[in-house]
């Protein structure tokens, strides 16, 4: 198993050194040289879909040439993660996914219809963390509440998800593991789609993106129970962590990040991710974007590649503890 770990774990990497100049295509000196497309693997409106639209028309603007984003949700992801690795490698075509895409897809699935190592990584952009928020017709107000409810109607209570492999699927294993109950998964296409269906109650609970709840916390739609990183959000400090709320070492997140065809030019993906690094750290972009409930990042492949090795360990042993894999196969 440890070796699987690393074998993955490197594979980011081997993406990027087995470019050679034989096989990389295009020059950062003519890039962009036509419209830039940037595929979204999830639906309209998730968060995701938020932060590149506040950060492309300002790619567009420094590259002079039109940055079009494409959302093609469905698969876990596959859909449009196999659109752009079979995309020619120019730098034209990009991914910019969550970890769903380089951690829990090829930790969960025996097969996928892409490889890791088919995608070169750019940059982690930015991470988010996550809400844990109930509908209104859930009758609980805090994290206890929620798990007494859990444990009295044992898979009773329907959670939504982006999909049987999400970082909010895993989130919620995560927090039934060690709080003890059992929750009824239903996947969708969308964070979007999960926060549609929690504000017409015809879902009970969700982890989703903080920039997903945050809208909806003063209009009281949605219950904010409490927030997955180790710090409370200074968009909603009212909200407390899970580790406040008795979860005992609770942290998680979502990665976001750019990627390219796995054959693109290294001097192509260096500019890429100087560009976008550029942009995200402007002081009024940034301030937007954190507005919005995300970290800004801007970290290399170099580093973001640690980052990737440390997380894989982790959700690798809480897809193991909490038998994820086979309640996948019971759902098909």
């Amino acid at each position: 198993m440890l070796y699987g770990l690393r074998a993955f774990a490197f594979s980011l990497v081997f993406s990027v050194a087995a470019v050679s100049p034989h096989t990389a295509q295009g020059q950062a000196s003519d890039f962009p040289s036509k419209t830039v497309r940037i595929v979204i693997p999830f639906s309209a409106g998730g968060a995701p879909d938020v932060l590149l639209r506040l950060v492309a028309p300002h790619l567009s603007e420094k590259w002079k040439q039109p940055v079009v984003i494409e959302n093609r949700p469905g698969a876990n992801t596959n859909i449009g993660t196999v659109l752009v690795t079979k995309a020619e490698a120019d730098g034209h075509t990009l991914l910019f996914s969550s970890d769903g895409t380089f951690i829990f897809n090829p930790l969960i699935y025996a097969s996928l219809p892409y490889a890791v190592s088919e995608l070169a990584p750019i940059s982690f952009v930015a991470s988010a963390p996550a809400m844990l928020a109930a509908a209104t017709h859930v009758p609980v107000k805090s994290v206890a509440e929620l798990v007494a409810l859990a444990k009295s109607k044992p898979g009773a209570i329907n959670y939504g998800s982006t999909g049987p492999a999400s970082i909010q699927r895993l989130m919620m294993e995560y927090f039934a593991m060690q709080a003890g109950f059992t929750m009824n998964h239903v996947p969708f296409k969308g964070a979007n789609e999960t926060v549609m269906a929690m504000l017409g109650n015809q879902m009970d609970v969700a982890f989703s993106a903080s920039s997903n709840i945050l809208p909806h916390i003063p209009t009281g739609k949605l219950r904010a129970l409490a927030v997955t990183t180790a710090k409370r959000s200074p968009q909603a400090p009212e909200v407390p962590t899970m580790q406040e709320s008795g979860v005992t070492d609770y942290e998680a997140y979502s990665m976001f990040a750019l990627f390219a065809p796995a054959r693109t030019s290294p001097d192509i993906v260096k500019k890429v991710a100087a560009d976008v690094t550029e942009i995200t750290m402007r002081p009024e972009i940034k301030a937007a974007i954190v507005a919005r409930g995300f970290d800004v990042h801007g970290i290399s492949a170099a580093e973001f590649q640690k980052i990737i090795e440390r997380d894989t360990v982790k959700w690798a042993k809480v897809i193991t503890a909490s038998n994820l894999k086979e309640k996948i196969n019971q759902e098909k």
